[in-house]
């Protein structure tokens, strides 16, 4: 299975380094179990009316080393949950990047990320062409290419999907 290309708002950015993502569900909420509760106290602290706001297929964007702290899946649970359909950083956090891809969630480190893009824009991640587009103002930046077995994940669906497509190759 091929490897889609992401089109989607910017629906927030984290310009905060090392940002820690249990702050998007807040750490008092880190145990809860249920997508749909996690959606209810998603983004609290930054944006009240993020649920409203938010489309399927919109995508966050963050700083450098992006999910730094204990990785956690709950607050990614929750932007699953609303839709939000991949994360674009300037570097990621080895934790964090690792756990997401192996959930089979989207992730691309484009140095300058930042830069390029405003809240809302409209963007498009090329991972054939290792191209982030902002359609919004027509700027491009280079992301840096997936690794072989992190492709291989996210076009399996995460882990579990790999493992399974690798024993039927065999």
């Amino acid at each position: 299975m091929p490897l889609n290309t992401l089109r989607g708002r910017v629906a927030f950015i984290f310009e905060e380094e090392d940002f820690d993502v249990d702050q998007i569900v807040g750490v008092k909420n880190i145990k809860l179990k249920d997508p749909c509760e996690l959606a209810k106290v998603a983004m609290e602290a930054y944006d009240p009316d993020f649920a409203d706001k938010v489309q399927a297929g919109d995508l966050l964007v963050g700083n450098v080393n992006f999910g730094y702290g204990h990785p956690h899946y709950p607050p990614m649970i929750a932007m699953r949950q609303l839709g939000i359909a991949g994360v674009i950083a300037e570097s990621f956090a080895p934790g964090y990047w690792r756990g997401e891809i192996a959930m089979g969630f989207p992730q691309a480190a484009c140095p300058g990320i930042i830069s390029l893009v405003s809240r809302w824009d409209e963007i498009e991640v090329d991972f054939d062409a290792n191209e982030i587009r902002n359609l919004t103002s027509g700027k491009m930046l280079h992301m840096e290419p997936l690794a072989e077995g992190d492709r291989d994940m996210l076009e399996n669906g995460g882990l579990i999907g790999y493992l399974h497509a690798r024993d039927k190759e065999e």
